[in-house]
């Protein structure tokens, strides 16, 4: 099989290297891609956004199956094009896509559907931002309409930042459409947050490993939002009927719905989701794999990945054996730009990288997300820069082995949480040391 994938991130990253993993696999390739990348796929200039020259270059290249890893082409209906020539593609349509490009149309399916989610109202003026703020009381949440790669909430306590976020949204000029800027206001939703993955291929629903990710930029939970800085699994602490319960009450219903509109969704499915005081919320739909989630949760899928993307594109899926996981732990750590999530400084060299993968291979690796190749050296080219990948016989190892690596990676300025995982690791050896004690 020769494959295409669409991207430049770590999330692309770890999708290239789970293909290159797989036997089935006899050409990878990547476009744009990244330095790292360029190790295990042939790289190839694309704009990423551009339908016709993605669909053009899987024919020339006689793809097999292309693989669409952003939000932002799927929107564009990049899958839409690749498919109109007549190759099989991972992705949803640019409608069905809607379910991330529009937090209003994903309240709509979701209501529709009957699927758990929080109480919200659509806004698209000052006064109806206000009226909706007074009616949820702090903390106020208020989240961008359209895409925002991952940093388009504000839950805050200050009633004038949560004003301020929105009127960047109402305020905007309205759309080609002729579409007025709208912003959603949401109650909020206490208790942990959980990413739940699965693969459709519009009737068939695949779940995936559940995963947690860290949205703020600093230890304990603390700073802006950022489009993740690291990600775990599995989750020691969740109910075991988690994700059987996610698949009955959201992921089913909603891809049932969405064919029942005629915009069958085909792809990655992702519901982040909120463990709630009242049971299971969904805060959000993504419809691509999540950016650092993917990274940990295919470091635990031992069921070759090509297969089952092919499956999801040709509608397939039902004659899928079941997922086989690895029993390991893994923990990923990001390391992005100084400054970062504002706009980071970039050209910075990037080094121990030869050293972490002399002396942390196989258990641990870095992915490649924000960087580029000059000359010899590999440098920095964007805010979220490298996720330093490790797993473990629990999540304790998992982390003391990420960790470790990273110490060996040197980039001027770069920043990292150090508390990724560090909680779930602890309840697991505290439990773990309970059961000792009671033997």
């Amino acid at each position: 099989m020769k494959v295409l994938v669409i991207g430049t991130g770590a999330r692309e990253h770890a999708l290239c290297r789970s293909l290159s993993l797989d036997p089935d696999v006899t050409a990878l390739h990547c476009a744009p891609g990244n330095a790292g990348i360029a190790e295990v796929a042939e790289l190839h200039p694309v704009d990423a956004l551009d339908g016709k020259a993605v669909a053009a270059l899987a024919g020339r290249l006689e793809a097999d199956l292309v693989v669409v890893g952003p939000e932002a082409p799927l929107v564009a209906g990049v899958a839409d094009a690749v498919r109109e020539a007549g190759i099989p593609v991972f992705g949803p349509s640019g409608e069905a896509a809607q379910l991330e490009g529009s937090k209003a149309f994903a309240k709509d399916v979701m209501a529709e559907a009957g699927v758990p989610t929080a109480r919200s109202y659509v806004c698209t003026t000052a006064e109806e931002v206000a009226e909706a703020l007074d009616a949820f009381g702090a903390p106020y949440v208020v989240k961008d309409d359209g895409l925002a790669a991952g940093k388009g909430v504000v839950v805050t306590d200050d009633l004038e930042a949560a004003k301020a976020h929105a009127a960047g949204c109402v305020g905007a000029p309205p759309a080609p459409s002729g579409q007025r800027g709208r912003v959603v206001i949401e109650e909020f939703l206490d208790g942990p947050e959980v990413s739940l993955f699965a693969i459709t291929d519009g009737r068939t629903v695949v779940p995936l490993q559940p995963a947690q990710d860290f949205k703020r930029a600093l230890d304990g939970d603390e700073g802006p939002n950022t489009g993740g800085m690291g990600a775990y699994s599995p989750l020691p602490w969740a109910d075991p009927k988690l994700v059987e319960e996610v698949l009955e009450t959201v992921l089913q219903p909603t891809v049932d719905e969405l064919r029942r509109r005629g915009t069958p969704f085909s792809g990655l499915l992702y519901a982040g989701l909120a463990i709630t005081s009242r049971g299971v919320r969904v805060i959000e739909f993504n419809a691509r794999f999540g950016d650092p989630e993917t990274q940990v949760v295919l470091a635990r899928l031992r069921t070759p990945l090509a297969g089952v993307l092919l499956a999801a594109a040709n509608g397939t899926l039902d004659d899928l054996e079941p997922l086989r996981w690895s029993e390991d732990a893994a923990v990923t750590v990001v390391i992005a730009s100084h400054n970062y999530p504002g706009t980071p400084r970039t050209g910075d060299p990037i080094t121990g990288l030869d050293e972490v993968a002399a002396e942390d291979a196989p258990h641990a690796y870095v992915l490649h997300a924000g960087t580029k190749r000059e000359g010899d050296a590999i440098v920095s080219a964007g805010g979220r820069v490298l996720s330093v990948t490790a797993t473990g016989e629990d999540l304790a190892a998992a982390r003391e082995r990420a960790y470790q690596a990273v110490a060996r990676v040197r980039l001027d300025g770069s920043q990292h949480r150090t508390d990724i995982a560090a909680k779930a690791a602890g309840a697991k050896e505290a439990e773990s040391a309970g059961e000792s004690a009671e033997a």
